[in-house]
């Protein structure tokens, strides 16, 4: 009978031995994401200050030394670089601060392929836009792209420049069929979507004798994208205000849409327009976010992230659009093949990947 009972007690304890463990790592984890997010304002206070970028220069100093040298308050400097210690963000050792080589990779190389800086004005704007999306929520309306909290247009820009600049030319255009061969003897190209024109000029920069145009329905982004080819110096570019679907000009070699696709509120009509404005044999380069097309396959990194910015921007963005289809950043090429296809394109296929991008030829 002791026996029995003590089977018995056991049987009762493990069950809670298993809810406690559980626990503990759902608490570990939670922990580990909130300390991630309250290192977003003190991320983008270091990048705003040039504190990363003077601490890979001079680094390893001490905390008044990366004070001086960028002219801040040595108490906040010195808060700052310990809470960045604690987040693994920044090395210490025997009192002294500075940036490993994959540290400056992330937070003080601009045109470095992991750099995230990105991410977390991103992740700001996000917070910012709390109140309108979640009043969305309630009435199942849209939230414009215009009228999104903050710079969310730069903080996007910004999160995918690296990508593009490591990729685009070196990389994706390269996949496409014929098309670099058309660039290098002078090609017409639209951008379609294009923001702040990042894509744009980069393109424009490495292919002089080609054309480009970008097209986007936001007034303050196409003024950004204008300003940015100015910069340049480039006279084979040029930025106009148009809508996917029935945007200007014909007879284009090669269409680009860079993550902008699944945004749009009626991509099935974008697709159909994109593919009456090209030439016969011309090109449709779609780069989208990286997914699979399962949730399944999407519970990752990844995934995680584009799931909680196509909540925050991307479903709102749609929403607030003509048919508000709503595909979402994790849309999955499945069904983005099934958008591509509906404009009355027959040919289409997957040519290249990156760890936030799938790139789509459709011909």
């Amino acid at each position: 009978m002791n026996l029995l009972c003590r089977n018995l007690s056991q049987s009762r304890a493990q069950p809670k031995s298993a809810h406690r463990t559980l626990t503990k790592d759902l608490v570990d984890r939670i922990l580990g994401d909130i300390g991630g997010a309250v290192s977003v304002p003190l991320v983008r206070i270091g990048d705003a200050l040039g504190l990363y970028r003077t601490l890979k220069e001079i680094g390893p100093v001490k905390a008044h030394e990366l004070a001086d040298a960028t002219g801040c308050a040595p108490r906040y400097v010195r808060e700052w670089l310990v809470a960045q210690a604690a987040s693994g963000y920044v090395h210490h050792q025997k009192g002294l601060f500075s940036l490993t080589p994959e540290q400056a990779f992330v937070f003080a190389e601009p045109d470095s392929p992991v750099n995230l800086i990105g991410a977390f004005d991103t992740a700001a704007a996000m917070v910012g836009n709390q109140p309108k999306v979640q009043s969305a929520f309630r009435t199942g309306e849209g939230v414009a792209w215009g009228d999104q909290a903050g710079c969310m247009f730069c903080a996007v820009a910004r999160l995918f420049r690296p990508g593009y600049v490591n990729a685009l030319v070196q990389e994706w255009l390269p996949a496409l069929d014929g098309v670099i061969a058309k660039l290098k003897s002078g090609a017409t190209v639209a951008d379609v979507g294009c923001g702040h024109g990042v894509s744009t000029v980069l393109m424009a920069q490495a292919f002089p004798n080609s054309r480009f145009t970008g097209y986007d329905f936001h007034l303050g982004s196409v003024a950004a994208a204008k300003a940015h080819a100015e910069a340049h110096g480039l006279a084979n570019v040029q930025f106009e205000v148009g809508l996917a679907q029935d945007f200007d000009g014909s007879d284009f070699d090669l269409i680009t849409c860079f993550d902008c696709l699944h945004d749009m509120g009626d991509p099935k009509a974008a697709a159909s327009h994109i593919r009456k404005a090209l030439k016969d044999g011309g090109t449709w380069m779609v780069v989208e976010p990286i997914a699979g097309d399962t949730l399944e396959e999407n519970i990752n990194p990844v995934g995680r992230l584009y799931y909680s910015a196509s909540t925050m921007i991307c479903v709102p963005t749609s929403l607030a659009q003509e048919t508000g289809l709503a595909l979402g950043a994790q849309a999955g090429e499945r069904r983005l093949t099934e958008v591509i296809r509906s404009g009355g394109f027959t040919h289409i296929r997957r040519v290249a990947e990156s760890s936030l991008n799938m790139v789509l030829e459709a011909t």
